[in-house]
Order: structure tokens, then sequence, then C-alpha cells
């Protein structure tokens, strides 16, 4: 089942020879973006064959495209958590294959997380996670999954730090592990709001053109919008704004309806929308076309007794409609109506959570749908953009970030004030 076609591929497991793979590393790639070969691989995973999620993830690893291979670890092991034969039969067809033990370590992780008895579950883990990525001498996605898993096992920051250094010497602008860094400086967690936009805003300075790393302060900002303003007090606007400035620059790099920047501009879109930025808002969803999701605009991402996100652009004013309920099994769908009142409407977003609309003339917006709710788009405010600090080393990044974090919480001891604490995301 698992074995190559001849004079296509390489047996499983095997690498590039070492002269070609040296020859490449200082080349700088633009990440594929994922089409056709993750929708076969995933279709045949459906079917029960492992061999084309096997092919792909092999050809990552083998050309070194650590973004790609990250992104398809992730969904495979998404789609293994409910169908999951096809992961089994293929670690029994090749017991020592890299991919299928990242993939199954990937669900394991996941499953983990889930439990009740999270770290304790985790920790269960350590060994596996420890043995897939000592097994990675260029490889930085099992080590991402390492800082996700050290995460929620409740690591200290001396074992992060270690971790984090690992990461970025293998790729220093890896895109998934700045994003699980930023959550464990994240108020959410072990960090603060100015800790973590401390560590994005650096980050973003050093990353090579194109990368997703650069609008890593938008995620800052997104963490600290949805959560209550902790010790260090809110986030200031001005921040805010200039996260956003990044962020719909690189946006604008993109082109409309792309697969590989969704993620940042749903971000994007939530935090414009917070910002009462109405008409960059509706710009962005119509830049996110088809790969609106749920995520981040859905009810349950929004802490309890605040409006979403998306219930404020029902009016011009930016007053809530509703402060959202528990989010039902069937949160995130939409329905063929029409929203806006304005008559037949042409749907530009998938229905998955959020998604625009334009008016029988099509002229200009007439309601954007995020969360299951329905919102009209009024005028845009400008954006607003500034300067950013000086660019640091990747591995001197996060030290720097929790180091200054840490001496904020003594300096506030020594006042008498209350000091930060480290959060544990429930």
């Amino acid at each position: 089942m698992l074995s190559p076609r001849p004079g296509r591929h390489r047996p499983l497991g095997t690498a590039r020879p070492a002269a070609r793979r040296g020859a490449r590393a200082g080349r700088r790639r633009a990440p594929r973006r994922p089409g056709r070969a993750a929708l076969s691989a995933l279709v045949a995973a459906a079917l029960g064959d492992p061999e084309p999620a096997a092919k792909l993830l092999a050809t990552t690893r083998d050309a070194g495209e650590w973004e790609d291979r990250d992104r398809y670890v992730v969904r495979l092991a998404t789609f293994a958590y409910s169908r999951g034969d096809w992961l089994t039969r293929w670690r029994a067809a090749a017991p020592g294959d890299p991919d299928a033990l990242l993939v199954t370590a990937q669900l394991a992780v996941r499953r983990a997380w889930e439990s009740p008895a999270r770290a304790e579950r985790l920790r269960e883990l350590a060994p596996l996670v420890r043995e897939i990525a000592g097994k990675a001498p260029h490889d930085p996605v099992p080590w991402r999954l390492a800082l996700d898993h050290a995460r929620g096992a409740h690591a200290g920051h001396a074992v992060f730090e270690s971790l984090w250094e690992q990461a970025v010497r293998r790729s220093p602008h890896h895109y998934g592990c700045h994003v699980a860094a930023l959550k464990y400086l994240s108020a959410q967690w072990y960090g603060s709001h100015r800790a973590a936009f401390d560590f994005a805003e650096q980050a973003a300075d050093d990353a090579a053109p194109g990368s997703l790393v650069g609008a890593l302060p938008v995620r800052a900002a997104y963490d600290g919008l949805r959560v209550p303003p902790g010790p260090d007090g809110a986030v200031p606007a001005a921040r805010v704004d200039r996260a956003v400035g990044r962020a719909l620059a690189l946006s604008a790099e993109f082109p409309a309806g792309d697969p590989w920047s969704a993620e940042v501009r749903n971000l994007l879109a939530y935090v414009l929308v917070e910002r009462a930025r109405w008409a960059e808002a509706w710009e962005e969803f119509e830049r996110i076309g088809p790969y609106a999701t749920s995520f981040p605009g859905a009810p349950r991402t929004v802490p309890y007794g605040r409006p979403s996100p998306g219930s404020r652009l029902r009016s011009g004013r930016g007053t809530p409609a509703g402060v959202p309920g528990r989010a039902g099994p069937d949160e995130g769908r939409t329905g063929p109506s029409d929203p806006a009142g304005t008559g037949p409407a042409e749907r530009v977003g998938r229905p998955c959570g959020a998604r625009v609309v334009k008016g029988p003339d099509g002229a200009g917006p007439a309601a954007i749908r995020l969360g299951g709710c329905d919102h009209r788009s009024p005028a845009s405010l400008p954006a607003q953009r500034g300067a950013v600090p000086r660019p640091r080393a990747a591995s001197e990044r996060l030290r720097g970030a929790l180091s200054r974090h840490d001496a904020r919480a003594a300096h506030d001891r020594r006042r008498g004030a209350a000091p930060l604490r480290r959060r544990r995301h429930p």
C-alpha cells in the first residue's frame, strides 16, 4: 500500500542526499499554497488509503517546506481525530515512519488537551514528544508540537526557553513556532498583554518578506481584546492600531481568496470590527472570500458579558445588538435568507460562520454576516500606522519578553500591587 511508484518517489523515511539538501538550506522558498495535494491526501484517507498523505509529508520533509508541513500535519491529525483507521493502517505498514509518528503525536496531544486532566495527560505524552523532536535534526514542526505540549503541561520559563531555542535554530521564521510562543506569553497563560506585544513586535520586525510572522502583532491584539484587562492594564489603542497597520500591509501582498493568509485575515477582521473600522473590515472579508471561518468571530470566543464583534456591525454607531449566549451545535452556520433586507443577495463567502453579501446592484457592501448575525457596514475610519521597535535575534525574543514580564511582576510585588499572575487557561 505504501510502496512508492518506480521512478517517482523514494521509499518512505528516506531523505535527499546531504549535498543536495545542504545546497538548498540557505535558499528562501515562498511557501506553496495548500491545494490539490492536500485535498487528495484527505480524500484518500477518507477511503482508508494513507499513501497520498505519506507521500505529501515526505515531500515537505525532504524539500524543507516547513510551513506547508506544519499545516498538513495539523489537518491530517484533525481528520484522524474522527476517522483514524487510515492512520492505524499507516502505522502498521511503516512503524518507524517519522511522518506517521508526527501525525500520531499531534493527534495524541490534541486529545490530551481536551481531557479534564489535561496537564496529567500531557505529561504522560512527554516521552513521545521528546522522542519525535529528538529525531528531527532539521524539522521545526516537532518542536512546535513540543512548545504546545509544554504550555499545556505547565512547563516553566527555563524549559520553554530551551524548546524555543531548538525550534528557531531549525527555522528562525517558522510561523507555527512563533504562534506557540505568543500563546505562552499571553495574559491567558504565563505572561501579560505587554509581554505578548513585545515579543510579537520584535518577531514582526525580523520577519522575512511575505512571512505571516509579520502579522503576529495582530494576533497579540486579538488575544488582548478577547479577555478582560489584566494587572498590567488594557492594551493601548495605539499599539493595537499599529498591529492592524502591519497586518493590513501584509494582507495586501496576498491575492483575494488566498487560503494561506486566511487565518491572519480572519483575525485581522475581528480586530478591525473591535476597533470600529467598518469599511476596512468589509474589505478584509472581501479578501478572505470563501475562507471566512467561525474562528475567531464565533460567540464562544468572546468573554461572557461582552457583545460579539459581529454584533457591532449591525449599526453604524457600534452599539451592540445583543449579548451572545452559549454556542449551540449549529454555531457558525448561516442560512439562505436575505439578511440585509435589500432584495436578492450575492453570497461572497462560504457559510461557515462569517460571510459578506452585496445588494442587488452590487455597488457596495449591504451587510456582513458574522457568527450567525447580520450586520450592516457603515463608513470607514482611517487606518493608523506607527513606528516599530528595533529588531532582535530570534533566540533572544522569548527570553527578553519573559525577563521584562518577570521584572515588572517583581516591581509590582515591591510596591504592594497585585502581581502579574500566571493564568491557566480553563
